[in-house]
């Protein structure tokens, strides 16, 4: 698939996706999976091979394996199931591999469902001088930086942690929208879940296998105020409801500065048909992944917490977001697919 100066800016769609696939420019050491290939992003899997580092990095000019060899403290093999730890950093290879043509960049980020168990993941590639960025042209393996923050998570070869966007050129920022956190409550006065600290471990590929109960504890509103406190991890909801055009797709800003000392939502990415009543799924509200920096702060009904960039599509995606079912399209507060109802 060529990309060419007459080629309008934009975000590619699955069929996109899947024309590269086909071509050869993204290839993968096992089959793809059906259902790899989102509306407008790819899902990247983990490979058996990993290992633990004592630090992050960027690799500058080098192979990242080269600069794996200088922080490694020991190798992973993933082959039969592995755990890892919160509070560690691991570095794993990825099962694909791209060959970008001219015109093409990518960009990653974490799935939804890894966000919400607060696993801080990033992409890195050869020579990268950014992390989640893939540059044009860009030909080499995938890597993975791995940092879960509350929860230790047992993962596997083909484990699902992040997803990649494919852009031709630098699309034009359509829109931004303003986020605010919906601290009303639900019928039951529920208004978010904090992390337990000393829970267990989550299967990333165990779907309602886990007791909500064991994980979280409830949030209820004290004061008409939410009190976020240092190194706590939260899952809130926003106030609005969010609708991504079919033509479009968005990403939510992991991090702004001046609307608070804290990080909303570690997987920022919205697919076309999210929220529309075309993909069935009006009403959704977008969850959001909180953790606070070094100082408490408190939080009021509707106070604006992120921001929600709209870019186009090249084309329209021949499928939508939900259609074949989804976990979270008509979402109110959730939490991530690992957990049964609360």
């Amino acid at each position: 698939m060529q990309f060419s100066e007459n080629t309008a800016p934009g975000i590619l769609p699955c069929q996109s996706i899947e024309a590269l696939i086909a071509g050869g420019a993204i290839t993968s050491d096992t089959p793809f999976d059906s259902d790899q290939v989102q509306p407008a992003s790819l899902d990247l899997r983990l490979s058996d091979q990993a290992w633990r580092v004592r630090a992050s990095f960027l690799p500058g000019s080098r192979k990242v394996e080269d600069r794996i060899a200088d922080v490694s403290m020991h190798t992973v093999d993933l082959s039969g199931g592995f755990v890892l730890e919160k509070g560690c950093v691991y570095i794993a290879r990825l099962q694909e591999r791209l060959s970008l043509p001219k015109g093409l960049i990518a960009r990653a980020n974490p799935k939804s469902s890894t966000g919400r168990v607060d696993v801080f993941v990033r992409l890195l590639t050869d020579s990268g001088a950014r992390f989640d960025d893939v540059a044009e042209g860009y030909d080499g393996p995938l890597y993975l930086e791995i940092a879960p923050q509350t929860f230790s998570i047992l993962v596997r070869p083909g484990t699902r942690l992040n997803q990649l966007r494919l852009k031709a050129g630098e699309p034009p920022k359509l829109e931004t929208r303003s986020v605010g956190v919906d601290l009303d409550g639900t019928t039951d006065g529920v208004i978010g879940f904090r992390g337990r600290r000393h829970a267990g471990v989550v299967n990333m590929d165990h779907i309602d296998g886990h007791d909500p109960r064991d994980f979280w504890e409830p949030l209820t509103l004290r004061n008409g105020q939410l009190l976020l406190d240092p190194g706590e991890f939260y899952i809130l909801a926003s106030s609005d409801d969010v609708e991504i055009p079919v033509d479009q797709a968005a990403e939510m800003t992991p991090i702004d500065p001046s609307v608070g000392e804290f990080r909303v939502h570690y997987a920022g990415f919205f697919d076309p048909g999210f929220g529309t009543d075309e993909a069935h799924g009006a009403g959704s509200k977008g969850v959001l992944e909180v953790r606070t920096h070094d100082t408490p702060f408190l939080l009021e009904h509707g106070q604006i917490v992120a921001r929600l960039v709209y870019e186009p599509l090249i084309e329209r995606p021949t499928r939508l977001y939900g259609e074949g079912g989804s976990h979270y399209q008509s979402q109110g507060l959730k939490l991530s697919k690992h957990f049964r109802p609360w």
